[in-house]
């Protein structure tokens, strides 16, 4: 077993993805002095980013000479202090000589389709003096051809490291261990292998354990940080891998120094901005994508998870790692877009609807003015028709659900048959079990605007003036207010928006549609119609 094992702590880094770096001036410093007391190897302080302004409480800074600023004080004893840099956003000129900066190493990050630019840099950074990290980011968009071809060039420069960075989590133990083996047969032995893993599956602790257990001559360096703090699912905490090497790995590093800085430091950031496992990130690396398709699609709040992993299913390899905000969008709404003929479905609800109709329709939404609505008004005439949820207090007519999230709620708040047969939905929506709906075309409703083209109200009444309605009557569309809570029932308040914004595109979209059909509001709204 390798014995010569190291830890790089990057909580200051890393880590700012959860707070935007802001860790308060006297945090920093802290961190930094129990760290190194706990006899961490490297400590990496934050980013070198010409984007940022100065400001002392953050650790990311413009150049080295404001780093020096923030650090100012603090006596180096064991650790190796080191920053990084993200390449393209610090410029060589905004770089001390080593022996002028508190830092003594700096690390390079960049995508493959950056190396020819990039590594020009990297041996500039090694010009000025400073222990020279080269880290292979987006490590599983490497084919094995490629990766041997990077080796060759970064022996050329020889680094004091070269790291595997599983930039998405994806990698389990035996992929870790292909591309440990493909690149520590042919890197230089006398290069620092070093390994960053994310813990989108939960293997970040097990596969860094792995990592160190291999067998090789060269030294090895692990990334972790203090309590896992880092962006969505988090990174191989410190304290854990530390304890293990202390057990296992002849080290004796300080584990109360480390949990210190989780009582004090770590703790209050924890509980106001979470970071761990999470769905999306799960999603994320089971498919292989950039975590932001998954962002994209949840954010709708209107595809089920299984529907989800059927749009990433279908992205192009060569776009699943590059986020493409455009292709996303459009591969949403073809999805959404399942093209049915509806024409039966419509004669059905014009008969019921509108054709015999003596009495009102009456429109409910889930608003909370619902609940105070009296049932009592309703004439035995009067059509009622919930949108996209069922009140326990009324028994409709009809339900109309055009969100398959609401869909799975409808159908289990539904128990007699007579109900589930009455339910419409939209053609987006894939019908649970053997239940038959009466199914309209959801691209043949949907509107244009952003910002609520797929809103349940405007659809069904888009319906509603295809079957011939001339009059409505809205009850629960109360709009959204962020001092109150907006829903008939919590359980349905996973739909967030931005209350003012959203109300006047509803209201402008409201007052365009009454120009085809009478819109008349039974309860108090936001919305305006004037």
């Amino acid at each position: 077993m390798n014995n010569r094992v190291t830890i790089l702590d990057c909580t200051l880094r890393d880590g700012g993805y959860v707070n935007d770096w802001h860790f308060g001036h006297d945090v920093i410093q802290s961190i930094y002095r129990r760290l190194d007391d706990s006899g961490v190897d490297y400590i990496e302080v934050g980013f070198l980013d010409e984007r940022r302004a100065f400001d002392i409480n953050r650790s990311i800074f413009p150049d080295t000479k404001s780093l020096d600023k923030v650090f100012a004080g603090v006596e180096k004893k064991h650790a190796i202090p080191v920053a990084m840099i993200d390449f393209g956003t610090c410029g060589i000129e905004n770089i001390s000589p080593a022996e002028e900066s508190f830092i003594d190493g700096i690390r390079v990050i960049f995508k493959k389709e950056k190396i020819d630019q990039a590594l020009p840099f990297c041996e500039k950074i090694k010009e000025k003096g400073y222990k020279l990290f080269i880290q292979a980011i987006s490590i599983t968009a490497y084919s094995d051809r490629e990766m041997l071809e990077y080796v060759e060039r970064i022996n050329k420069i020889k680094p004091y490291a070269f790291s595997i960075v599983d930039t998405y989590g994806l990698l389990d133990n035996k992929s870790m261990a292909r591309y440990f083996y493909l690149i520590d047969n042919n890197l230089d032995p006398d290069i620092l292998m070093g390994y960053h893993e994310h813990n989108n599956f939960q293997l970040g602790f097990s596969n860094t354990i792995k990592f160190l257990e291999k067998d090789t001559v060269r030294s090895l360096c692990a990334d972790t940080t203090v309590y896992g703090m880092g962006k969505s699912a988090g990174n191989c905490p410190t304290e854990l891998l530390s304890m293990q090497l202390n057990f296992n790995f002849g080290k004796n590093y300080d584990l109360s120094q480390i949990l210190e800085i989780i009582d004090t430091s770590i703790l209050p950031i924890y509980l106001k901005k979470y970071w761990g496992y999470k769905l999306d990130f799960y999603i994320s690396s089971m498919q292989k994508c950039h975590p932001s398709y998954v962002q994209y699609l949840l954010d709708k709040k209107t595809l089920s998870i299984s529907s989800v992993d059927k749009i990433l299913s279908a992205i192009p390899a060569e776009k699943k790692l590059l986020y493409d905000g455009e292709w996303i969008e459009n591969a949403y709404y073809e999805f959404q877009n399942n093209e049915i003929d509806d024409t039966n479905a419509y004669n059905i609800l014009k008969e019921a609807l509108v054709t015999k109709n003596t009495g009102r329709i009456i429109l409910v939404g889930p608003g909370q003015s619902t609940s105070k609505w009296d049932v009592n008004g309703i004439c035995p005439d009067d059509m009622v028709v919930c949108l996209n949820f069922r009140p326990g207090h009324i028994q409709p007519d009809f339900i109309f659900v055009s969100n398959a999230k609401r869909y799975a709620q409808v159908i289990d708040e539904c128990k007699d048959k007579r109900t589930v047969d009455n339910i419409i939905i939209t053609s987006n929506i894939s019908p649970i079990g053997d239940n038959v709906h009466i199914s309209l075309n959801y691209a043949s409703l949907v509107g244009k605007n952003e910002y609520n083209r797929d809103n349940s109200l405007l659809l069904f009444l888009n319906a509603l003036v295809r079957m011939g309605g001339k009059k409505v009557f809205l009850v629960g569309f109360d709009g959204f207010d962020d001092n109150t809570t907006n829903y008939y029932q919590e359980s349905m308040s996973f739909n967030n928006v931005k209350s003012v914004e959203f109300n006047e595109h509803m209201s402008s979209e409201l007052q365009e549609l009454a120009k085809s059909i009478e819109i008349t509001f039974l309860t108090p709204t936001h919305y305006v119609l004037e």
